[in-house]
């Protein structure tokens, strides 16, 4: 007998055997062509913007065609198997559904767009800007922690998908880029109370013209999208007192990504419109009054 003939019957004999090898040669054929073409991309495709969405949908092309292949061999070719695969996909479900909701997850951020490469978020307690978003993780570049105000704490953190479904997702920069944020200024009391509020309100508004005028264009959208009413976006000030001075608390609006900046040019402003006054106006600090000193009696001996 030939060796083709004995193929033949061996084929014949074991066919669902023969099945799963073709399955499984489907699967590898699939990866490699989904490297080859990723790799390909990386290499010839000079934008980024342009390279990161042709390889992630060069990935998730390859996942629809596994899963398409593994639904028509496990439920045609693969007969003998039915049972097996039964009995595996609950203990597969529970083992890895973290895996599960990762994917799920991914799938979820895709179409949603929930966030996005380059987005500023906050998830699970943990704050940065996207680098990559794959279909089991999000990779941010920390922000905050140890670090003071909204910079980068040199930390990568890679985050499974699946807490999209696990709690809020704070996103500084879909659809509305701008964020709120205040300042207080102590004012020394018997300071020219009007000239410390035209000086804090001329120095916000020489500074922040040009967020007020986009941010105010992005709110429109903003309202016409959601149920929302129209917001306040020019800088307002308020006063408070305490026990030791006047409080102004300036509320203004800035760049999600110019936070830190905003405030120091602020604060710098204000401090050198203050001190060209020569006194009308003086910031202030915490300060101690003595309201009575009890007497001493002192005897003395001869």
């Amino acid at each position: 007998m030939n060796p083709l003939e004995l193929f033949r019957q061996w084929t014949e004999a074991y066919p669902s055997t023969i099945g799963l090898i073709k399955y499984l040669l489907w699967v590898v054929a699939i990866l490699i062509v989904v490297q080859f073409l990723r790799r390909f991309l990386r290499k010839n495709l000079p934008n980024t913007s342009t390279r990161y969405k042709s390889q992630k949908g060069i990935e998730l092309i390859g996942y629809i065609l596994l899963v398409l292949i593994s639904l028509s061999y496990f439920t045609g070719t693969i007969r003998d198997l039915t049972l097996a695969i039964g009995l595996l996909t609950a203990g597969i479900t529970i083992t890895l559904q973290e895996l599960i909701l990762s994917i799920a997850g991914s799938i979820y951020i895709f179409f949603s767009k929930v966030y996005k490469p380059g987005d500023r978020i906050e998830i699970n307690g943990i704050k940065g800007d996207v680098i990559d978003i794959d279909s089991i993780y999000t990779t941010m570049m920390e922000i905050g922690q140890w670090i003071s105000s909204d910079n980068y704490s040199g930390r990568i953190v890679k985050l499974s998908n699946a807490f999209v479904f696990r709690g809020p997702v704070y996103n500084y920069s879909k659809d509305f880029p701008f964020i709120w944020d205040e300042i207080n200024i102590p004012i020394r009391y018997g300071s020219d109370m009007e000239l410390a509020q035209k000086i804090i309100l001329e120095s916000a508004h020489s500074i922040l013209t040009e967020y007020v005028s986009q941010s105010i264009e992005k709110w429109k959208e903003i309202v016409q999208k959601y149920y929302i009413e129209d917001a306040v976006v020019q800088p307002t000030l308020s006063l408070s007192m305490t026990d030791n001075w006047m409080q102004f608390n300036l509320r203004f609006i800035s760049d999600y990504r110019k936070r830190r900046k905003t405030k120091n040019e602020l604060h710098q402003s204000i401090a050198k419109a203050i001190q060209s006054t020569h006194g009308t106006v003086a910031l202030a600090s915490t300060t101690f009054e003595i309201v009575n000193i009890p007497k001493i009696k002192i005897e003395q001996n001869d």
